[in-house]
């Protein structure tokens, strides 16, 4: 069985110390482990992010969409794929070795071609063919070598059987004479008479049981008239018998309708699908069709979670989606203890400090390990971007410590770069209100009322003044689709360090001038010295909608 990746991966909206957490993360971890963690994002990055990105050549993560189990995680059977030309009694001898049911047919490409059951071999045994079955199915003669367990004497390997009808000539010349027609397939014995005159009057296959011996001259003639000669151990009966089983699959698999399910098709779909149908077993296919296994409902219940760790977030809300129904093994936060339960014991890491990046740091000096440059530039700009260059109230000395030494190692200048890194970040001019207000969007859960926050930082005053104009008709909008009883947008002054508010949705007013003490003027209002959305906004809401419901 393959590694199974382990999924390291911020909340969704993710801000720079999201993304560059899982990065630094996934780094420290498969220092021990390589190639068993994977950073990943749960949604879009910012400007500011792919800034930092870019200018320490960090490859962005791999968007995880959600964490629900998937066909993927199902250790599902490897059933080996067949061509469509191999015999009935293969089919059947394969199904018994691999103890199946089902056999998935394929092109030379690995494309799914169709199915065979075992239900579909018995009903060719059980249902009534004439004795043109074999041309009507166009049967190569290899599988009735194979089947007859016979030797091919004379003809072509290559040849295929597209017409006649199966005789036994074991009567006179006279009879052969009046039944033999051109392209039949003749059972004989060790009547040379029989065989030559089968041969002239036009037969394809002459089959001669209990391995009578054939002359020179009755080779001669099978090469002269183009018959194939095939020898057999067994009786006229035996071969009669069995010799339909050499029928090529294809003339009884199943090639329309067929449901097949995709690596990344859930659980909950997957039993859906299987509950309306009964079939035993169902073919799996990649994104770009090609067959990689079978599932059954027995399989299901080997289902493998998904594993993951949190990093900057432990609020059901914020999460990935299908978090409920994945393994979470670590959580590393610096934010209140959120809604997020786990059926196991985690190691959980929460620390009052500015940035998860500070506590990355702090794990990369316990494990005596320095980061390389760019993770270092990372967990730097992470920490710069949470506390907007320590001018927020989040802000620790821990932060600054890290901040500093990361700085070193990156061989970066904290204020220049920071600024630059804010300017990036700043540039709201080709972003769309929608993508404005989910760039740092999160919600919370107070008792029965969810609210959602989103926030943006600027350097420019006039962008801010001309944003909060644009955003405020687009909350209105907006607000029925986001399922949130309240939407609040944060619009922060980095060089003033005051923010902007904006609010909808019902007693949303109310709740920002009881926390903040605050008269707003319509919608908005202006909070000096507030920044933090963590620290100075998010914990005011909730303490107010407590006493409000107390």
């Amino acid at each position: 069985m393959e590694q199974k990746q382990i999924h390291i991966v911020g909340h969704k909206n993710p801000d720079t110390d999201s993304i560059c957490s899982a990065l630094a993360y996934s780094y420290l971890k498969n220092i021990e482990n390589p190639g068993q963690y994977v950073a990943n994002r749960a949604g879009s990055i910012s400007n500011e992010t792919r800034f930092v990105l870019d200018y320490f050549n960090v490859q962005e993560p791999e968007l995880l969409e959600d964490v629900n189990v998937q066909i993927r995680d199902i250790d599902f059977r490897r059933t080996k794929g067949v061509r469509d030309k191999i015999s009935l009694r293969a089919a059947w001898k394969l199904m018994l070795a691999e103890d199946v049911v089902t056999l998935p047919i394929i092109y030379k490409d690995n494309k799914l071609k169709g199915l065979i059951t075992i239900n579909d071999i018995a009903k060719s045994y059980m249902d009534e063919y004439d004795n043109t079955i074999l041309g009507l199915a166009k049967t190569p003669i290899v599988n009735l070598v194979e089947v007859l367990d016979g030797t091919l004497v004379c003809g072509d390997p290559d040849f295929h059987i597209e017409s006649g009808k199966i005789l036994i000539g074991a009567a006179n010349v006279e009879i052969v004479e009046a039944c033999v027609e051109e392209d039949d397939i003749v059972l004989v014995v060790d009547r040379e008479d029989t065989q030559r005159e089968a041969i002239k009057l036009g037969a394809s296959c002459l089959i001669v049981c209990l391995n009578a011996k054939l002359s020179q001259e009755i080779k001669d003639l099978a090469n002269e008239y183009k018959c194939n000669i095939i020898t057999t151990y067994l009786d006229t009966y035996s071969a009669a018998r069995i010799i339909n089983q050499s029928i090529p699959i294809r003339y009884f698999m199943r090639s329309s309708n067929l449901v097949a399910f995709h690596l990344d098709d859930t659980l909950e779909s997957v039993k859906d699908v299987m509950s309306k149908l009964r079939h035993r077993d169902f073919p799996i296919i990649d994104d770009i069709g090609n067959y990689c296994g079978m599932v059954s409902r027995r399989n299901l219940l080997a289902m493998r979670k998904k594993q993951v760790i949190l990093v900057d977030h432990n609020e059901r809300t914020q999460a990935v989606n299908g978090i409920e129904n994945a393994e979470i093994l670590e959580i590393i936060d610096h934010h209140r203890i959120g809604s997020i339960e786990t059926i196991n014991p985690v190691y959980f890491r929460n620390q009052p400090v500015g940035c998860t990046g500070t506590i990355l740091y702090q794990m990369y000096q316990e494990r005596g390990i320095t980061p390389p440059k760019d993770m270092a530039g990372l967990m730097c700009s992470a920490i710069l971007s949470d506390t907007l260059m320590f001018r927020s109230p989040t802000c620790t000395p821990m932060d600054k410590e890290a901040a500093t030494a990361m700085a070193k190692i990156a061989g970066i200048d904290i204020e220049s770069y920071a600024m630059d890194m804010f300017a990036a970040g700043s540039d709201l001019v080709d972003k769309t209100p929608y993508e404005i207000l989910y760039q740092d969007f999160k919600s919370f859960d107070v008792e029965d009322i969810t609210f959602g926050v989103a926030q943006i930082s600027s350097m420019n005053k006039q962008e801010l003044s001309d944003l909060a104009v644009i955003m405020d008709d687009y909350l209105k909008e907006s607000y029925t689709t986001t399922k949130c009883d309240m939407l609040f947008f944060v619009m922060t002054n980095i060089i003033e360090e005051g923010s902007t508010i904006l609010c909808y949705g019902d007693d949303s007013i109310k709740l920002i001038q009881d926390a903040f003490s605050v008269e707003m003027q319509d919608n908005i209002c202006y909070l000096p010295k507030v920044v933090s959305r963590k620290k100075q906004i998010v914990p005011n809401l909730v303490e107010m909608l407590q006493q409000w419901d107390s």
